[in-house]
């Protein structure tokens, strides 16, 4: 699979390794740094021809003969916002959401800390310092913000790193208590960031890769309508709903 991709300065590969989403697979990517004084436009156009950011850098899969990973968007007007999705926000009707700086703080890195050993174990991520985080949050010349979400009694429960688009977000990461399976984090954070653009009119949601073979990544292929990056464009995979857009009703 090709797709058109902006003009990005230094744009290489990177050295393979194994793919952390299919076993037996070897992983390889383009990355380019992100321009500073062009940071925006760049990261704007390089959504759209579907990168992702980490930290300073653009990058997407370019893997020797694996297409596994597909770029996919959210259809923000679109949505169909079934029962399950309803009943999640319910759960979390309690809790409040704000939009922040992409700062680093001692109490997100416990949390982040809390989730990475809970979910993938201490090594890896789990082993990150907090310059290390600090570098994950800050170290971006492009807009971004932090979506944080707290419980009644203002403890920090879930956090989205989220990047401004012209057309949309585009989630980056998040992390979340892990000790609250009831709440569903992982789904409500997507649900909340739906819903949200909804009420500023941003028409599209961006969730990086789908892979749809992995256990990992193939949640994002239940937020429907999708659309997928393919070689000729983004190609809606879904049906438009019935169900209407529920509006935010927070900051």
């Amino acid at each position: 699979m090709t797709w058109d991709a902006p003009t990005l300065p230094g744009l290489r590969f990177v050295r393979e390794r194994s793919c952390p989403y299919l076993p037996g697979r070897t992983e390889r990517t383009l990355a380019a740094p992100l321009p500073p004084l062009r940071a925006a436009e760049v990261l704007d156009a390089a959504c759209r021809a579907g990168f992702r950011r980490s930290q300073n850098y653009v990058y997407r899969p370019a893997c020797r003969g694996c297409a596994a990973c597909v770029p996919v968007r959210v259809v923000v007007t679109d949505f169909a916002w079934r029962r399950s999705w309803r009943r999640i926000l319910k759960a979390n009707t309690n809790l409040h959401s704000e939009i922040r700086p992409s700062r680093a703080t001692p109490e997100a890195f416990a949390l982040f800390h809390r989730y990475q050993v809970s979910r993938h174990g201490a090594d890896g991520m789990g082993a990150m310092t907090f310059s290390d985080f600090r570098a994950m949050l800050e170290d971006s010349p492009a807009p971004a913000s932090l979506i944080e979400h707290r419980n009644e009694t203002g403890e920090l429960i879930a956090v989205l790193l989220a990047d401004h688009v012209t057309d949309g977000w585009s989630a980056v990461y998040s992390f979340f208590e892990p000790e609250m399976p009831r709440r569903s984090l992982g789904t409500y954070i997507i649900l909340d960031l739906i819903r949200r653009a909804a009420t500023e009119n941003r028409p599209f949601v961006y969730l990086g890769y789908w892979v749809s073979s992995s256990p990992k990544m193939a949640y994002k292929g239940r937020f429907n309508p999708l659309e997928i990056l393919e070689s000729d464009g983004w190609r809606r995979i879904a049906s438009p709903p019935t169900a209407p857009i529920i509006p935010a009703n927070r900051t």
